[in-house]
This record gives structure tokens, sequence and C-alpha cells, in this order.
């Protein structure tokens, strides 16, 4: 039988150690995945201290805390395993499992029972340990695999946590299988395992994150979020192949804001940016997550929709105008107008280039008509335009 205290402690030990070193990571490199990871440390580290006032007149309170706080701490290990994969991790998702477990280990005389609420805790920590695993094998990183082998970790640490459930669920925690197997003992012992196996881990996924967030930055324009314009022709023309090969076509739209120096000129550029910013937001609004939408220079912006026939296509760009018409503008500056050129291909169509062509030409006839409108050029109109373009 392995002395409980005695595991606990070391783990403390080992805890505050690693814990030094990842919020030392996580100033550095201000990683999420690093912050995460730091947070779930000290909730394990405070959860398992919580632990050591049991059998003394404090057990009452402390040991429902270390419950919630040893949960609290699986349910974080899985938010930075979220982060790793680009996702968030809602407030609601993190505090469901530590507040079913605060309500199920109050109710069970916490005062006269060290396992109050150990049916709940051992089946939030199966949970949360598992959800970590399976987004950890999920992730796409470029220069590691080594998330894999901490998948694999965690989710050997979650069987032996369904094995602890189950055994508690069948035996109780006062039969030998438990307390030889899955007691507080073993348990820590287990996790102690996994903290290291963590600790060698930390460097290489922090660098993975950081890798993916340089390239998404370098992608991505810094004002309004939306592709810079050489992500965007890269994706697009990309995008126009794979889709000609099938058989379908996609539909460009060019969107310039009107009159957008007069709003730089009278109420300074700070408007102007929030002009920018508000109608990229308007466009992702408006838009399906398989669209591309790019910065293409300046004020203008460029739309690729991919299946979208003409009138899809004007119909969208009428709908990004409508949400920017209904927006609270900032201290009263009133957002431009948006003129449109609008374009499509049919599946054996014109390349990338043509179709943006065309659209700038009906941009400019959009332009030369009064601006504030969409103007479409459809098939049969795409040469015609686009000779008048070039000349």
């Amino acid at each position: 039988m392995l002395d409980s205290f005695s595991v606990r402690v070391a783990l403390g030990v080992v805890t505050v150690t690693l814990l030094a070193l990842f919020c030392t990571s996580f100033h550095r490199t201000r990683s999420p995945y690093a912050g995460w990871w730091s947070l779930a440390l000290l909730e394990f580290m405070a959860g398992n201290a919580a632990f050591l006032f049991n059998g003394t007149s404090h057990q009452q309170w402390a040991n429902p805390a270390g419950n919630v706080l040893v949960v609290a701490g699986a349910f974080s290990v899985w938010a930075g395993a979220r982060s790793l994969r680009g996702l968030k991790t809602a407030g609601w998702q993190l505090a469901a499992g530590p507040a079913i477990t605060a309500v199920a280990s109050v109710l069970e005389s916490p005062a006269t029972n060290v396992w109050s609420g150990g049916f709940v805790y051992l089946a939030m920590m199966t949970a949360g340990i598992a959800l970590a695993a399976r987004d950890l094998w999920l992730i796409k990183a470029s220069h590691s695999q080594v998330h894999k082998a901490l998948s694999l970790a965690a989710g050997l640490l979650g069987t032996y946590y369904l094995g602890r459930w189950t055994v508690y669920t069948l035996e109780g925690p006062a039969s030998d299988t438990f307390r030889s197997y899955f007691g507080p003992g073993p348990s820590g012992l287990v996790s102690l395992v996994l903290l290291v196996t963590v600790s060698f881990s930390m460097t290489a996924l922090t660098s993975d994150q950081l890798i993916k967030g340089l390239k998404e930055r370098a992608a991505r324009d810094h004002l309004t979020g939306l592709l810079n314009r050489g992500t965007f022709l890269e994706l697009a023309t990309s995008e126009l192949n794979r889709l000609h090969s099938t058989g379908s076509g996609a539909a460009v739209v060019l969107a310039d804001l009107d009159h957008f120096k007069a709003v730089n000129d009278e109420y300074g550029h700070g408007a102007g940016d929030e002009a920018l910013k508000a109608f990229a937001g308007a466009c992702v609004a408006s838009v399906r997550s398989t669209d591309l939408i790019g910065r293409y220079g300046g004020e203008e912006f460029i739309l690729f929709l991919p299946g979208a026939t003409q009138e899809r296509a004007e119909s969208i760009a009428l709908e990004i105008s409508r949400r920017i018409s209904d927006m609270r503008t900032p201290d009263g500056v009133p957002f431009p107008t948006i003129s449109y050129g609008v374009t499509s291909s049919i599946s054996t169509g014109a390349d990338l280039n043509f179709m943006i062509e065309v659209a700038d030409a009906a941009l400019y006839s959009a332009k030369a008509q009064g601006r504030n409108r969409i103007v479409g050029a459809d098939r049969l109109e795409a040469a015609i335009i686009a000779d008048e373009a070039r000349s």
C-alpha cells in the first residue's frame, strides 16, 4: 500500500516546479497552451493541498474544495488541448463539471465522508481527461508529433480514471481492490508520471502553437483580420481550379467603400479604420465559412464564393450593405456606402485573373453610375466588359 500523504506531498513538489516552468514560458511566449496548463497545475496543486486536510476539522470544506479544484484542473487541461487546435472553450464548458462536482460533494456529508461526491468526481475526471486526449490526438501539427504521445498518455490516465470509477461504483472505496490499485496513493503516482510527461512536451507544443500563430498573422490583414491579397489570390486560385475539375463554378465580388478618402479627411483615420473593420465584420457575417474574403488594397475588398451563382453573389452584396446600414456608427460618424462589381464563372470558364478583371470593370461601372449600387456582369457580358476595361 502506498502512503497517500507522502505521494501527495511529492506530487505537490513536482506540481510547484512545473508550475514555475509553465508560468515562465507563458510570460515569455504568451502561448494559450502554456497559460491553460499553468492554470491546470495551479488547480491540481490547490486541490491536492485541500485533500491534506482530510481527517481534520477542516474536512467539511476542504474535501469538496479539493474535488472541485482537481476536476477544474482536468477541464483546464482540455481547454489547453483545444487551444492547440485553434479552438476556444466557453466558460460554461469549463464550469459545468466543477459545478456538478461541487453539488454532489456537498450533499454527501463531507464532514464525515472522505469520498463525498466520489461517484461524480471520478466521472467528471474521466470525462475531462478523455476530452483532452481526444483533442490532443486531433491536433494537426506541422513541426512535431509529440502531441500524439501526450494524447496516448492522457488516454491511459483517462482509462485509469474510468477503472477507478468502475471499481468505486461496483465495490466501493473501502474495497481491497480500490484501495490497492485506485486509492489516493496509486492515483497520485499515476498523475505524477503524467505531469512529468507533460513537462517534456511543453517546448515542442508551445513552439508549434507560436509558429501556427505567426503564419496566421502573416496571412491576414492586421486591421480587419481578413486574408491579405497574396494569401487570398493563392487560396482562391487553388479553389477555383478544384471547382472547375469537378464541374462547378464560383462568383467573385469586388467591393469599394465610396468616398472613403473624404471620411478620413473629415473625421480622421480612426473613423476610416472603424469603417474598414465594420465592413469586414459585415462580410464575415454574410457569407459561409467556406467562402474567402480578402482585403484587396486600401478600401477595396474581394470575395470568392465557391458554387455561388450570379444572383446569389449579388444577394450577398446586398446583405452586406444592409448590415452596414443597420450598424450603430461610432460617435455619430456615418459609414460610407459601398459599390460592388460582381461576376461568376461556368464550370469550364475563365481563370481567377479574368474574373477579377471582369468584376473590376463592373465595379468601375457602378461608380460611374453614381456609386452605392451593385453591378453584375453575367457570362454573356463578360467578354465585352473585359475588353472595355482593357481599353
